[in-house]
């Protein structure tokens, strides 16, 4: 498989975290670089949840810089789920069984089995970091995660397969440049009904919820810009972030 052109490839033994090291190395990059740590000690998720890496699992982070204004930078969280969708699919032999859930995470026969975080890195006009973890091999037990999320779920557990972390890199990064480029040259547009049709649940009855406020509706689609849109009582609401739960 050939390693995508541009794009810097490190694997580390150990890592605190990928998304740390990447903030490290990030003043000394010409270009974007694929950061996999074999065992990461430090992982964290969204709203700084721990994130569990055993050996076996995959953590990586891509840093780039991109040139688009933050609206446009924070859509690449799309391309990432379905780069990361088609790299498991391809892996796997099968699509069966996965889909996307809204913003960025991938589920597998209904369980979470990745999630991505994107960190700024220098503020506006600065770095990107595109954090993802895959449980390969093993999941953390359901009472580890938020009450009421997804459960965990291993590609091991689900389909009985071993995937290599340094096998899914290779993979990933050739998904994911082809999508980047997608996305740069005509953008969301060419991302959104893609990840569309791999959506999980749409037509059905979700609540987004966040720290304040919990909104419950039919989920109808994804807009221009990214937002969850749900058609409720009071009409249909556009939802700029939030956790989702089915």
């Amino acid at each position: 498989m050939a390693w995508p052109q541009g794009y810097g490839r490190r694997v580390l033994a150990e890592v605190d975290s990928t998304n740390a090291e990447a903030a490290r190395i990030v003043s000394g990059l010409s270009g974007p670089e694929w950061i996999l740590g074999l065992r990461q000690t430090a992982g964290r998720g969204r709203r700084g949840r721990a994130w569990t890496d055993p050996l076996g699992n995959f953590a990586a982070t891509l840093v780039m810089r991109p040139t688009e204004t933050p609206d446009l930078v924070a859509l690449r969280s799309f391309v990432a789920s379905l780069a990361l969708h088609e790299a498991l699919a391809k892996l796997m032999h099968t699509d069966i069984g996965l889909a996307l859930k809204w913003p960025n995470d991938v589920l597998l026969n209904g369980g979470k089995v990745s999630g991505i975080l994107l960190e700024s890195i220098g503020g506006p006009g600065g770095h990107l970091a595109i954090g993802i973890g895959v449980n390969l091999i093993s999941a953390p037990e359901a009472a580890e995660v938020e009450a009421g999320a997804f459960a965990p779920v291993s590609v091991l557990q689900e389909c009985g397969q071993r995937i290599a972390p340094e096998t899914l890199l290779d993979t990933l990064a050739e998904a994911y440049a082809k999508w980047e480029n997608s996305f740069v040259t005509y953008g969301f547009a060419a991302i959104r009904q893609p990840w569309l049709d791999r959506a999980a649940r749409i037509g059905d009855e979700i609540v987004a919820r966040t720290v304040t406020s919990e909104t419950r509706g039919t989920f109808e689609t994804v807009d221009d810009s990214g937002n969850l849109v749900l058609k409720t009582p009071k009409g249909r609401v556009a939802i700029t972030a939030a956790d989702v739960f089915f």
